[in-house]
Order: C-alpha cells, then structure tokens, then sequence
C-alpha cells in the first residue's frame, strides 16, 4: 500500500514534468489534522506546501489549491508532525568487531541510522554521544541534500567522559592502540582530562570543542556506570561548561544518574536532561520542583520501561521469585541448620537495589509525566551489532532506530498521558529541546514541511501511528519503504 502510494505520486509528478509542467506546489486535501499544538483536531483539512515549507494550512473552504500543485488524497486520514527523538546513537556499532570491521563505512552506518529513523517517521534526530566526524558529515549531507535523512543535531562525544573504553563509561579499559583510537575519536578532545581543568583553562577547552561544529553540548554530570556512580565535574566546572555553551547560542544538557549530579546540573542551568528517570533512587521533591521551575525539559527513554520491555522485566522477577521461594522450601538440603548473619553491603546490592531498578526507573518517569514537566521523546536508539556478530540478528529490541521512538511514543500513554499529549511530547516538545520551534514541530504556516500521513486515528489508538503511509520531509514525499538506501547493519545475516 506505502509504495503503491508513493509510486502512483511518484509517476504523477514525473509525467508532469515530461510535459513541461512541472508541480508548482503540494497539497494534502481531506485529512484530519493533529497540528501539534494540542488542541481540537481540524477535520477535512487541507495542507499547502510550497518548497520545503507550509504555505497554508486550515479547514478545506479556507485553503485554496492552484491547479499546478500536485494532489494528495487524505480523506479518512490523519496528518501530524513528523516525529522528533532527542537521543539517539546512530555512529556506533553495539560490538567492538563491528566497529573495527566497519570503520571505513562510518558514514555509511550512521546515514544507515539515520534513514531508519525517517522510515519510522521520525524527521529530526538529536545524536547526543558518538563519533564526532561521520556524524558532521552525514549533518552536512543531508542539509545539502546529496543524501535522504532526518534532520540532524550533533553534540559528539559526553563532555567529560572517555569514550568506549574508559573507565567512565564502564569496566573496560584501552588494551591495545585500536581502542585508544575509538576513545580518542569519540572524545575529540573533551575526555577525561578536562575534569582536572580549572574553570579558565576548562572555558578555553569547551570554546576549543564548540569551534568543532557541534550543535549542542552534552556532559557528564556523572560517569556512566551504577553503583558507583562518581561525578565528573564539581559545581563551579559545571557552571563553566553551561556557560559557556550558552554564549554560543546552544542548549547544554546532561547525563547525571545520581540525585547530587543532577541537582548540580539543575541549578547550573541546564536546559535539558537526558534520561532524568534513571536514578537508582526515588525523585526528591527538590529535584522535581527543579524541572519545573526552570522548565527544564524532561527527555525520557520511555522505550525502556513501558511495553514489552516492561512486561519482560515483571515476569524475569516473577520467575526469580519463585525460584527463590523453591530453593527456601527444598528439603534436599537435609537438617543442618545454617545461622542467620547481617547480608553486606553487595548482597544487598545484587540482591534488592539492582533487581528493582526498572521499578524504580518507571515511577520516576511517571512522576515526571504526573507533575508536568516537559517531555520529549528520547531512546538510545542505536544499530546494535553487525548481523554476522550478533547471535539473534532477528531478535526484538526496544532500541531499534525508529521502532524505538514508536515504543516510546506509545509508551507515554501508559505511562499517564493521553494520546494527544503524547503526540506534541513527540512533536512540539521535541522542537523545544532543539531550540527550534519556530521552525518545525507543529503544523502552521511558515514552518517547514515535516508531515506524516497515517491510515488510522492516533487519538482513537496511540498504537495507530505505526500504521504509516507517506513521509513528507522539507517539503519532500519519502517512500519509506525505500530506505535505507545502503543497508548494512540491516541487511540479512550472510
């Protein structure tokens, strides 16, 4: 049905041309619009785009059609924004051998990534951790418009951090000069060091970094790892890596996974915070009244504590419960009774804290949602591994460029908000975190032309925003069923 759609627009506009008539304008006639902005939907609407943005949008009787535009049939249908995901990682493969078999196709695996999101509908992405060079280049490209893709936002490496193989984003360290190498092209400069850095020679590294052509900082708030979970910088470096991002006109965000890091980030003004759920503790009424105060936006992984990701999470417990109960009632372990002593600390670890993390994760985000902060969609996407390093190439994942946003989306709505919230959380709010609403996000004249046309109702079913027929991107008709144009990491295992 997508690319009988597409190949019929596709045909249409390729005979106009061969009679000197060329399509002066594009028009979606007849759909219902969910503009983004949360209210009522406007029934039997009509879209006009001219170029790569919206010339006129409203009810039928008020948009007039020239007769040189091309038409798009939208009766009992729905048109909304495309999508937005404030966090992904498109230039990273999930295993060190598809990164070292694959590193001369950088760019083509992240415009791989990239393009997946656009199949899913998501016209804008936000990459917040990954290899500074292929994603400036796939940036570039798809602006210029040599290639198909999302719109692109690149922070690079997480100030602070040391890349895959550091020991601020986990156990592993550099064993040989390869991973030293990733490090180093992940950090571009804005490593581990800088945490040794006053606030003069901390200012002039991040002028160094922003002089890289990034679009927005992310940093380190506190390492990677739970359980320890160190911060990276203290207040006043905080405050110096904010600023600074800010006199350049960009949005400074974090990862902070311990409730000290993130008040510190808070009050030093950030603007966003990525995953803001993901303490290993309950929310502080202090930290909430932070987010909503400074109205900082909220930008939630959704996709890992709703869905399946949650049901299978509630029947591993459900299986080690009763495997724990089995051990306490098995008689084989004969009469000699064990004495009772205190756990340690790492018992009670491994044995409560760990175990219950998603639960606690999830109520985070559901108190986020409940008490009203701005949130936006965000996931982690990322390829995975190549499909000849993976054991189940064909297994689910909850982090599958595009499919996640979808998770997350529709997770939002079990998660507390009703469909229509969750679409301008995907839309709108994700506009807001790029500091971009003037420009995409909702569908208003003067905006760029970002639309999504659905076969079914999104506020009927949530669920319905997977049923997609046409992507319209600047202005331009996706098939979505043409990407990736080089698929790589999704193509079959050989």
């Amino acid at each position: 049905m997508i690319l009988r759609a597409s190949l019929v627009l596709l045909a249409a506009a390729a005979a106009a041309a061969a009679q000197g008539r060329a399509p002066c304008a594009l028009a979606i006639v007849g759909a219902t619009l969910i503009d983004g902005n949360g209210g009522a939907p406007v029934r039997d609407a009509t879209i006009l785009v001219r170029g790569q943005r919206i010339e006129a949008v409203g009810p039928r009787a008020s948009v007039t059609v020239p007769g040189c535009a091309r038409r798009i049939d939208g009766t009992g249908k729905f048109v909304t924004p495309g999508f937005i995901d404030t966090n992904v990682h498109i230039s990273l493969g999930g295993s060190m051998e598809s990164n070292i078999r694959y590193q001369d196709q950088r760019f083509d695996i992240t415009l791989e990534g990239a393009q997946l999101h656009l199949k899913h509908g998501v016209t804008t992405i936000r990459d917040s951790y990954g290899i500074m060079k292929p994603l400036l280049a796939v940036r570039d490209a798809i602006a210029r418009g040599e290639v198909v893709g999302p719109r692109l936002y690149v922070a690079g490496n997480i100030v602070g951090w040391g890349g895959f193989f550091a020991p601020s984003f986990g156990p592993p360290r550099p064993v040989n000069l390869w991973q030293e190498q990733l490090n180093d092209a992940i950090t571009e400069g804005s490593g581990e060091e800088l945490m040794y850095l006053g606030p003069d020679s901390l200012r002039a590294a991040m002028n160094r970094y922003l002089d890289k052509g990034v679009d927005f900082v992310k940093f380190g708030g506190t390492v990677h790892t739970s359980f320890p979970t160190p911060l990276v910088f203290s207040p006043r470096q905080v405050q110096v890596i904010v600023d600074e991002t800010h006199k350049r006109g960009r949005i400074a965000e974090t990862h902070a996974t311990s409730p000290e890091g993130l008040l510190i980030a808070l009050q030093a003004g950030v603007d966003l915070v990525q995953h803001p759920e993901v303490l290993e503790t309950p929310l502080t009424d202090e930290l909430v009244r932070e987010f909503l105060a400074r109205k900082v936006i909220c930008s939630m992984n959704i996709n890992s504590h709703t869905g399946k990701s949650w049901r299978d999470f509630l029947a591993a417990r459900r299986r080690a419960e009763a495997e724990a109960a089995e051990k306490a009632q098995d008689s084989s372990r004969g009469t000699r009774v064990w004495p009772k002593r205190e756990r340690t600390q790492h018992e009670m670890l491994e044995g409560t804290i760990r175990p219950n993390q998603p639960r606690v994760y999830r109520a985070n985000a559901e108190r986020l949602v409940r008490e009203g902060c701005i949130v936006s969609v965000a996931t982690d996407n990322d390829l995975g591994a190549a499909p000849e390093f993976d054991k189940d190439p064909g297994a689910w994942r909850a982090r599958e460029p595009g499919v996640g946003t979808i998770l997350s989306i529709v997770g939002l709505v079990e998660l507390g908000m009703t469909p229509m919230q969750a679409l301008v959380a995907a839309t709108k709010h994700g506009a807001i975190a790029s500091r971009a609403l003037a420009d995409y996000g909702t569908v208003e004249a003067g905006k760029f032309a970002d639309l999504l046309l659905l076969r079914a109702d999104p506020l009927a079913d949530i669920g319905n925003i997977r049923q997609l027929e046409l992507v319209i991107r600047d202005g331009a008709v996706i098939d979505p069923q043409s990407l990736p144009t080089k698929p790589i990491f999704t193509r079959s295992r050989p």
